[in-house]
């Protein structure tokens, strides 16, 4: 690799900043070109579809809080659970969590003594994560009690030792599948130790949001345990709750979100959701299972469409860092088989800077410290990396933008500090 010296890497950076560019890689939408398979869905239901298969008047109330039917068979097919373990809502599966949340600390969970408001609650997280996570749960008033996310998901040394010892700590949210931002993925042996760990309370609840759950980007999907099954074979039925939603596979305005639970904790959100609302809307929901069960090879078929459109960003973004930091030390970054982020260490304490220098260059990035709760990441390293929306070519261009600033940031903190 060639030796670049400080003021040669400025040099570069300068002829970026000097072509003006506007691109953005700041969170994980999808693109135009996603959208567009699902367009067939905005007329897929007409005047001949108000009454569904099972007999559910989609104009009318009735229905009941768990959703159509139909719906609920499709996406326990996601989760992989069976459809009287559903609930399937609106848009969109972090309002199902936000909802869940305020239920607990109202009224408690299913095996709650009392309600959670008064529990000066805690709940563990992983770091790095997911931003909303952090942002719902310190709205609640949840304490945030941080874990490392490694390869092969939560740390689970730290987690059963937080959970077994601390009665205040109440649960955990976080990504099992290709999480945010790592793509990391449990292993079976961390989603056993999830389902059978000791907890120092009875109502301790796993929130499993799987957003990405089917958003493989290779041929070797990752396909975890099931942790609802395990948490069943365990003895603990009722430990966890799963999410997901079609954010990211229909339309993010117009999606669908679900959750999935054991029979007797659906029952029991399930009548508190009641006192909400009469039920989710039916129409939307038809919509979803009309257009998803005649796409060709269904769920699958569509979701590998998404994958024909997404890999090829993604490898964008490892070529770029491949071509320039590779062997220099200053970087690491995954290679996730799924999900929608890259998420980036830098080696030296100046993500802030790469950020902040990305920007001047006309690159937007997430925040730096987004990953962590309250945007502070201790380490001042991680930067998560979003290439869905853009073009292929505006993917590569950006993160030769990224590679430089890593660089020159990198070499100007040596050059302060050595």
């Amino acid at each position: 690799m060639t030796v670049e010296t400080l003021d040669d890497i400025r040099a570069r950076y300068e002829k970026f900043k000097s072509i003006g560019l506007q691109l953005n890689l700041q969170r994980g939408q999808p693109s135009d070109q996603d959208f567009d398979l699902a367009n067939p869905m905005l007329t897929i239901v007409d005047e001949q579809d108000v009454v569904t298969p099972s007999g559910i008047a989609i104009r009318n109330y009735p229905g009941g809080i768990a959703g159509l039917p139909e719906a609920r068979e499709l996406f326990a097919s996601v989760l992989g659970v069976k459809p009287q373990e559903m609930i399937v809502g609106n848009n969109a599966s972090l309002r199902l969590m936000a909802n869940n949340l305020m239920w607990a600390l109202l009224k408690g969970m299913l095996h709650s003594d009392a309600p959670w408001v008064g529990q000066s609650p805690k709940m563990i997280v992983t770091v790095p994560g997911y931003d909303r996570h952090f942002k719902i749960l310190d709205a609640l008033g949840f304490e945030l009690v941080p874990v490392n996310m490694t390869p092969d998901g939560p740390d689970m040394d730290a987690v059963e030792k937080l959970a077994a010892a601390d009665a205040s700590i109440k649960g955990m949210m976080f990504v099992p599948t290709y999480s945010n931002p790592t793509g990391d993925s449990v292993s079976d042996e961390v989603v056993k130790r999830l389902a059978a760990m000791k907890t120092a309370v009875s109502d301790f609840t796993i929130f499993a949001d799987d957003a990405y759950i089917i958003h493989h980007l290779t041929d070797e999907p990752v396909k975890p345990l099931n942790l609802l099954r395990a948490c069943e074979a365990a003895g603990n039925p009722d430990r966890v709750y799963l999410f997901g939603s079609t954010s990211k596979v229909t339309f993010s305005s117009g999606g669908i979100g679900f959750m999935a639970a054991s029979e007797a904790n659906i029952v029991y959100i399930g009548k508190l959701m009641g006192l909400q609302s009469i039920g989710p809307n039916k129409v939307e929901q038809y919509r979803h299972v009309k257009f998803i069960n005649s796409y060709p090879g269904g769920i699958a078929g569509l979701m590998k469409a998404h994958k024909a459109i997404l890999a090829p960003k993604f490898n964008a973004v490892y070529e770029a860092l491949s071509k320039e930091l590779d062997g220099s030390g200053l970087a690491t970054w995954t290679e996730p088989k799924g999900g929608y982020f890259v998420s980036l260490d830098t080696k030296l304490p100046v993500a802030e800077r790469v950020v902040a220098l990305a920007q001047e260059a006309g690159v937007a990035l997430t925040p730096a410290g987004a990953t962590y709760p309250r945007g502070k990441d201790p380490n001042n390293s991680n930067i998560r990396l979003s290439p869905s929306r853009p073009p292929v070519e505006e993917v590569a261009q950006a993160m030769a933008v990224v590679a430089v600033c890593v660089k020159l940031a990198s070499a100007e903190y040596e050059a302060a500090h050595f």
